[in-house]
């Protein structure tokens, strides 16, 4: 995945944090962030238990929540364009955001929905949300009350453990993902979805898989997404290469892999993501068909 030269960035559109804090709630995905820790651990030798993989129950302390000026300038300083964006991951972050926010904000108005744009946090260690504290164990999650992403950049460390290459469309992805949540949650998935279950056919399934298909729409419009401030499109034509990188990142997460990795057998009743084959084929669903209405598995688009 490479950024074009000419994007300029707005490092405005995120903030980043420091180390810190708490609050309460319920998070939204962990698609491919809570489930790979749990497997990073399991090989590392790391106690599962003791990783916050959920975002809302183990008390961090700190003050997560509060803005670094620091780290904000730094920031500032380093993001400005798409070479960037290509040499540091923070900065990739914030590329892939605000071409996510340049595919959206026409494609959801197109759908007949109304598009605002996520807050978006990058923070080291740990950090609070409106659904309660995370830390680098948690991986990238959206957080619907306050409408917002989290992203601990060294997560992506982790993946590229996995075999997944540093900077690659696997690490966008993954950021795609738990954008699509932000858009479920403006299509009113979540009003209607019963997220509670488990199972191959719960809704918490149908969920994950319609943010790997959402995710997939985006990837297969990112290199002709112009930067609207230069008209400059933000990535160059995405190659087979990195396209299968992406596609072997949804694979490694589904539920039959991470169940048969960790307690050597799969259990569907227990699902909550998906098998590999049907995260792999929701990416290539929205990748292949480009519209909102081929990942719309709960009818929204027809209310």
């Amino acid at each position: 995945m490479t950024f074009s030269e000419g994007t300029r960035l707005d490092p405005n559109r995120v903030q980043r944090r420091g180390a810190g804090g708490s609050r309460g709630g319920v998070a939204i995905g962990g698609g491919v962030g809570g489930i790979i820790m749990v497997v990073l651990a399991l090989i590392f030798g790391i106690d599962p238990s003791t990783l916050n993989l959920d975002s809302g129950t183990q008390g961090l302390g700190g003050a997560a929540g509060a803005q670094d000026d620091t780290a904000q300038q730094d920031f500032a300083a380093s993001c400005t364009a798409g070479a960037d964006a290509n040499a540091d991951a923070d900065c990739r972050v914030l590329a892939v955001i605000e071409s996510l926010d340049a595919y959206w904000i026409d494609a959801l108005p197109a759908a007949g929905f109304r598009h605002e744009l996520p807050g978006v946090v990058v923070f080291d260690q740990a950090t609070s949300s409106s659904c309660g504290n995370a830390s680098s164990a948690t991986g990238p999650f959206y957080c619907p009350p306050d409408h917002t992403l989290y992203v601990d950049t060294t997560f992506f460390t982790s993946l590229a453990q996995f075999g997944f290459e540093s900077g690659n469309l696997a690490e966008a992805y993954v950021i795609a993902h738990e954008y699509g949540h932000h858009v479920q949650n403006e299509l009113g998935v979540f009003d209607i979805a019963d997220r509670s279950g488990t199972g191959a056919n719960s809704d918490s399934v149908k969920v994950e898989l319609m943010a790997d298909c959402l995710a997939g729409v985006w990837v297969g419009h990112a290199a002709s997404t112009p930067d609207p401030d230069t008209g400059v499109p933000f990535l160059e034509p995405i190659t087979q290469e990195q396209l299968d990188n992406a596609l072997a990142a949804a694979a490694s997460v589904g539920d039959d892999r991470i169940q048969e990795t960790v307690q050597g057998e799969a259990d569907p009743h227990t699902f909550t993501h998906g098998t590999s084959q049907q995260r792999t084929q929701a990416f290539t669903t929205g990748y292949t068909n480009g519209t909102v209405a081929s990942c719309d598995a709960f009818g929204v688009l027809s209310r």
